[in-house]
């Protein structure tokens, strides 16, 4: 049943991850495709950067919400199929990893969406909330100094499986869970996949960090001329 249970997890947390709310929202607004835009990227920052505040709000809520409805799914279906005593935790984490994958690779989208930072720790909100606090605080603290989102994702991100690890460590309470030292490091493991995607997913601003072209936060997207 836990087979299952991985299995449903992947499949509705890839389902749900493909709804790319960026695409959407600047599609319906602004009848446009994001992807035609500022970085060509069909995230938040992009949205942001081309289209304004409201287009980025709506974005915003869109994919926190994929990514915590794809979460309850899993546990939840974890719960009637393995009992409450199964890793909730970890079929949650597989249903991350599979959300940002719908994310980059969209199955209603061409197979082309955006990076995968929003959702990712967006599974924090439901999974542990000390976590996805910690984590915003490293993106705010590196974002305030660099004034580049994507060096503030990647090290937010990078921070991500070792930030779990301690809280699991130390706190060891979650939800009424505690978790033996073999699944904290499993939890482990399955975020530096994820964590490993999601940097990956930056090579591009990676290149351009190094070059020095990279945006920083507050300049403007213009259409790509193709």
């Amino acid at each position: 049943m836990i087979l299952l249970s991985c299995l449903i997890s992947a499949v509705s947390g890839y389902l749900f991850g493909s709804i790319n709310s960026a695409i959407l929202t600047v599609k319906l607004l602004k009848h446009e495709d994001i992807r035609n835009f500022g970085s060509g990227n069909a995230g938040l920052t992009n949205t942001l950067r081309c289209f304004g505040k409201g287009c980025a709000l709506l974005t915003l809520i869109g994919d926190l919400s994929k990514g915590m409805i794809a979460v309850l799914l899993s546990q939840t279906f974890g719960k009637m199929l393995c009992g409450e005593n199964t890793d909730l935790y970890f079929l949650g984490c597989i249903a991350g990893i599979f959300s940002i994958l719908g994310h980059v690779f969209p199955l209603y989208h061409g197979f082309k969406g955006g990076k995968g930072v929003l959702v990712g720790v967006s599974i924090f909100l439901i999974l542990d909330w000390r976590v996805f606090l910690i984590l915003i605080g490293i993106f705010s603290l590196v974002l305030a100094i660099s004034k580049y989102v994507s060096l503030s994702s990647i090290i937010a991100t990078a921070c991500c499986p070792f930030v779990t690890f301690g809280a699991q460590y130390f706190w060891n309470d979650i939800h009424g869970q505690e978790f033996t030292l073999h699944q904290m490091f499993l939890h482990f493991a399955v975020l530096c996949v994820m964590a490993s995607m999601i940097i990956y997913m930056h090579h591009s601003n990676i290149e351009r960090l190094k070059n020095g072209t990279e945006s920083k936060i507050g300049q403007k997207g213009k259409k790509i001329e193709k």
